[in-house]
């Protein structure tokens, strides 16, 4: 067996590992990564990174089969058909530049990556299966970034015809018909873009309306589009099982009744859990907040100099917030006085059309006993939304009454993610209303549907 010792030795090579990685070594932090699949984690490889590719696709695809028929632009063209092993290898593609793109970096600032599978054996102490031989490393610093796995029902373990998000991202073939169990944000994401590819979609959801995570009137468009894209939606139904094929799905309705859905593919979609199993986690015997290993502000965990990061600490289960929180326990493992107190983390969902929340809904606000007003602006009063065929949605602020600090901003429409970032930035500067409506807005563009939210706020809301 080879020994190695290190000061940081981080386990998981996705977004909040590789970033934690590459700080350290920027900071001249002796750092070793392990990583049992391909770096880049969920995100890059299975996740966030080749749904957008996926969907992307579909949108074209979709455009196109626009074109075919009468098309308000005047642009007409014939039915097109789509190859979907060459979309899968051109996904592939963009996933092999960016994970490629990772290891070079942690190259250059001097991280040594060890691919196998870790396990923990103390705090200290890691063993790691490289082949036929073993590795162990002692390590000053044990960061844990393990991440997460997608929920599989009791009812409906993955296998054959039984998928997660991780195998519709890659589809040998277009399903006939795929029913989608779940509507959260990775199941809608999905579903559309199959519907959009030329599927057949049923979407069953156990609440009362799809993305039930978010408000109403965030969702009434995505759930108007569901309906124009020809997407069944079972409301307050739930799953039972697969059918005697093994591929139907059986299914009982909000009044309990039981059908059966013929199905060619079911995508399982009903959350993620934190990847705790399988790697000696138990042997820390950490303090836990549920399923999460429990962490304070500064990711420390209740075992002295042993950190965790991402999903593996809880919501919300996302790649950016696992990157801040990595780039933080290097720079204090470094030295440096840091905290992870983010004003707000941005949520976007992919779905058409997009919604984006950062900060407080008004829901939010009121629970939390703060007295905002709030104010919406519609993108079918916008211009540049016109211009584009997009005028479903909105932008809404949230804001103190007493003294206009902006609380929370949420939008929902198209190519609405591009707008987290002022939304995230707004709050954290701890801007005011008439910060954001003094701000000369560019025009034509969706953006200006920003500054006229805050004006409406404000009582002079100019194009409405």
């Amino acid at each position: 067996m080879n020994m190695e010792t290190t000061t940081l030795l981080v386990i998981g090579g996705g977004p909040g590992g590789y970033v934690a990685a590459i700080r350290a070594g920027q900071l001249g932090i002796p750092t070793v990564l392990v990583e049992g699949a391909e770096l880049g984690g969920t995100c890059l490889n299975i996740g966030c990174i080749p749904s957008k590719a996926l969907i992307h696709a579909a949108d074209a695809f979709h455009q196109a089969a626009g074109y075919a028929g009468e098309s308000p632009l005047g642009i007409r063209a014939g039915a097109p058909t789509i190859d979907i092993a060459r979309t899968v290898a051109w996904k592939d593609g963009i996933v092999k530049r960016l994970t490629g793109g990772v290891g070079a970096l942690l190259k250059k600032n001097g991280v040594k990556v060890v691919r196998g599978w870790a396990r923990i054996l103390d705090g200290k102490t890691v063993e790691v299966a490289v082949g036929d031989d073993a590795l162990r490393i002692r390590c000053e610093h044990l960061l844990l970034a393990t991440g997460s796995t997608p929920v599989e029902l009791p009812s409906m373990p993955f296998g054959g015809d039984v998928v997660s998000s991780t195998e519709a991202l890659a589809p040998a073939t277009l399903p006939g018909h795929l029913v989608v169990v779940g509507a959260g944000y990775i199941g809608l994401e999905l579903g559309i873009a199959y519907r959009k590819l030329g599927a057949r979609v049923t979407v069953v959801e156990a609440a009362g309306r799809v993305l039930p995570a978010y408000d109403d009137a965030l969702v009434k468009p995505v759930a108007a589009n569901l309906a124009r894209l020809g997407i069944a939606v079972h409301l307050e139904s739930s799953v039972l099982g697969l059918a005697d094929d093994g591929r139907s799905v059986r299914m009982k309705n909000g009044g309990g009744d039981e059908t059966v859905l013929a199905a060619d593919r079911v995508l399982v979609a009903v959350g993620r859990r934190p990847r705790t199993e399988g790697y000696g986690l138990e042997s820390l015997l950490l303090d836990m907040n549920g399923r999460f290993v429990r962490i304070d502000n500064q990711c420390r965990t209740s075992m002295r100099d042993v950190w965790a990061i991402g999903d593996l600490t809880g919501e919300p289960m996302l790649a950016h917030r696992a990157m801040a929180q990595g780039e933080m326990v290097a720079e204090i493992v470094a030295g440096k006085r840091r905290h992870f107190t983010p004003a707000a983390i941005p949520a976007v969902c992919f779905t058409d059309p997009e919604v984006v929340v950062a900060g407080m809904t008004p829901r939010d606000a009121a629970q939390a006993g703060v007295d905002c007003i709030e104010a919406s602006f519609p993108f079918s009063a916008n211009g540049r939304a016109m211009t584009l065929e997009s005028t479903d949605g909105f932008v809404r602020v949230v804001a103190r009454r007493d003294n206009h600090v902006i609380v929370g901003w949420q939008a929902v429409g198209g190519g609405v993610s591009e707008m987290s970032t002022a939304f995230v930035q707004s709050i954290e500067m701890g801007a005011q209303l008439e910060d954001v409506a003094g701000t000369i807005h560019a025009h034509p563009t969706l953006g200006e549907a920003v500054q006229e939210a805050a004006l409406r706020a404000l009582g002079h809301a100019l194009h409405i």
